[in-house]
């Protein structure tokens, strides 16, 4: 009798991959996302935490405790467009990606460029 076509095995089978694949998505040996995935990960959370449009990433570091971005949003759109104020959040997330908080470190006009700072060039 071949039993690679018992209907049962097969069924049983089926359920222990399952069983494994829960276990393995269930426990600690969860998989890191990539840059990308941190990225579009913040980029979303924050957006729906504040209401506010993300114009660009300006800065992104992997840490120790997980990644650590900056985020230029719109606060305030205004006519002309270069008037429009815009804000650098720095967003700390965990290792996985997931936001774990946010702070605003600065508010600029979109047409303005950064002052130079002593020792700057």
């Amino acid at each position: 009798m071949n039993t690679s076509s018992d209907p049962e095995k097969k069924k049983a089978g089926s359920q222990n991959s399952r069983n494994s694949t829960e276990h393995a998505e269930r426990g600690g040996a969860k998989r890191r996302p990539g840059p990308m995935e941190v990225l579009r990960t913040a980029r979303t959370q924050l957006t729906e935490l504040t209401g506010m449009a993300v114009e660009s990433v300006s800065s992104f570091e992997q840490t120790e405790d997980g990644w650590t971005l900056d985020i230029e949003v719109l606060e305030l759109s205004r006519v002309p467009d270069t008037m429009s104020l815009l804000a650098s959040y720095q967003v700390q997330c965990d290792p996985q990606g997931e936001l774990l908080g946010y702070r605003r470190i600065r508010r600029y006009e979109r047409g303005r460029a950064d002052t130079h700072k002593a020792g700057g060039r």
